[in-house]
């Protein structure tokens, strides 16, 4: 393609300025560009570039008329179930793993720059006595899960987990399970794929330029999963295994139910086609969408767009009306997956206002101090609307939530906490298994020992915890890394 086609065709769309430095540019910088611009169907962009700003517009004007919670028979939580309703939830869940019908759609796109990192999230290692990282940790609970459902029904089925990077991350991800012969899994069961980019705009339509060889971009959110979904081949594969119900969520909950079998059987048994786990929002003003019906559709409304009045508002037992605080924990069936692929397009974008470093008419590469343009992106939870039966399991934030997201200083959300609320969790896993352990000794319980609290009673009962730290391991991950049955107290793992 020559350079007048190029202009020409970046000229009718407004964006002719992108070639401006190509006379500066050496022969492989201008492949550079060349690639970064074929990649761009700029006549879609520049459409979303105004649907993007059209749905700003809408929101900011749009008031709340009808504002509900989740009614209660789309709703259950799971401190208040029986333990004979959550038994049948989990066998009804195992069920369906056994049978392979299983697969867990991860959402590992991030590189960890708010932790000062610098690699994919997933690699990041907390400060465990284990040190495993968050890869690790889901693998062996996807590993034990597979485990619990052979032991119940006499057939291990594979789940599937499609892990979602970005086009930074991939390669490094891949090479990480690799490197660590997949954590007991099989290599064929993994499948990775990229989420997609968007151009990042100034707030008048043109497309920024990052460096004069190279076109700004930025992740497509983590909407972009549907998108990716079907470009990249994964619907096919999730068809072709068979698997017919997906858990999705996000890399940084340490504290993650990997293909959740009491979420799965919930959701089989109440024919959802598409659900969210949420926990109970600790105060009126905590920082977390809630799930809710707006006009008669089911939505994720962001904190800030509450009304004082309806955050802090409550029922009559004194919960807070609107408390169900969504986690970005997901159930899909691969039916209404396959329905959202194929009108993805449709979704709303969202508008984020950014500080996006760019390369001025001088040619030099600025940083912006204040907001200078925009990112687009789409919202997983936006498709809520369209499920027709859609469902909501309220979960134990102390058993279920602790994000990732933050360094050490911000004293929140950080790899403080998370290490702190999972060796919290297992201590209590002990305690209801007949162990003694105070609050101040740490006691790590491997994923491939116990999933959720079960299979500790005859290693821990009537044992007395007493100096940090304990890890405690299956007999198998024990025997492997050359331990055997050790520990303070006769604990099966190290200390």
């Amino acid at each position: 393609m020559s350079y007048d086609s190029i202009f020409e065709n970046l000229n009718s769309h407004g964006q002719g300025h992108l070639l401006k430095y190509w006379p500066d540019l050496t022969e492989k910088e201008r492949a550079q560009l060349l690639s970064d611009l074929k990649k761009i169907d700029f006549a879609e962009v520049n459409e979303l570039f105004r649907r993007a700003n059209d749905t700003s517009k809408v929101i900011l004007e749009e008031k709340v008329e009808d504002l509900k919670p989740i009614p209660d028979s789309h709703y259950e939580a799971v401190p208040n179930l029986s333990n004979e309703k959550i038994l049948e939830y989990e066998n009804i869940g195992l069920k369906e793993i056994s049978d392979g019908k299983v697969g867990v759609l991860l959402l590992a796109g991030g590189q960890a720059t708010r932790l000062g990192f610098g690699h994919p999230k997933g690699m990041y290692d907390v400060g465990l006595p284990s040190r495993k990282t968050l890869f690790q940790i889901q693998a062996e609970r996807i590993v034990r899960v597979q485990q619990m459902a052979a032991e119940k029904y006499g057939k291990e089925g594979k789940i599937t987990w499609y892990i979602m990077t970005s086009e930074h991350t991939r390669g490094p991800t891949a090479d990480y399970f690799r490197s660590h012969n997949y954590f007991g899994l099989n290599e064929e069961d993994i499948v990775y794929f990229e989420q997609g980019t968007l151009p990042c705009f100034d707030f008048e339509g043109k497309i920024f330029l990052d460096e004069k060889h190279h076109v700004s971009s930025a992740p497509d959110g983590n909407g972009g999963l549907y998108r990716a979904l079907k470009s990249q081949g994964v619907l096919a594969d999730i068809a072709k295994r068979g698997v017919e119900h997906l858990h999705a969520h996000s890399v940084d909950n340490i504290l993650i139910k990997v293909a959740d079998p009491v979420f799965i059987g919930y959701c089989k048994s109440k024919n959802a086609d598409c659900a969210a786990k949420v926990v109970q929002k600790s105060t009126p003003s905590e920082a977390v969408g809630v799930v809710c019906r707006v006009n008669g559709h089911y939505k994720v409304v962001e904190y800030s767009e509450l009304t004082d009045e309806a955050a802090e508002s409550r029922t009559a037992d004194g919960r807070l009306t609107f408390s169900a605080g969504n986690i970005c924990n997901h159930y899909f069936s691969s039916q209404f997956l396959t329905k959202i692929c194929n009108f993805e397009s449709k979704l709303k974008l969202h508008v984020a206002k950014k500080k996006i470093p760019y390369v001025d008419h001088e040619g030099i590469r600025q940083k912006p101090t204040e907001p200078n343009g925009i990112k687009m992106e789409k919202f997983i939870f936006d498709v809520f609307e369209f499920a027709e039966n859609f469902i909501c399991l309220e979960v134990a934030r102390d058993v279920e939530f602790s994000a990732l997201k933050n360094n050490d200083a911000a004293k929140k959300d950080c790899p403080s906490t998370a290490r702190e609320d999972l060796l919290r969790l297992h201590r209590k896993y002990v305690r209801e298994a007949g162990g003694i352990v105070e609050d101040n000794i740490d006691v790590e319980i491997s994923p491939l020992l116990s999933y959720g609290g079960e299979n500790l009673e005859d290693l821990v009962s009537g044992e007395v915890f007493a100096i940090s730290p304990y890890h405690l391991k299956s007999m198998q991950e024990s025997t492997a890394n050359g331990n055997g049955v050790n520990g303070t107290n006769g604990s099966n793992g190290t200390h």
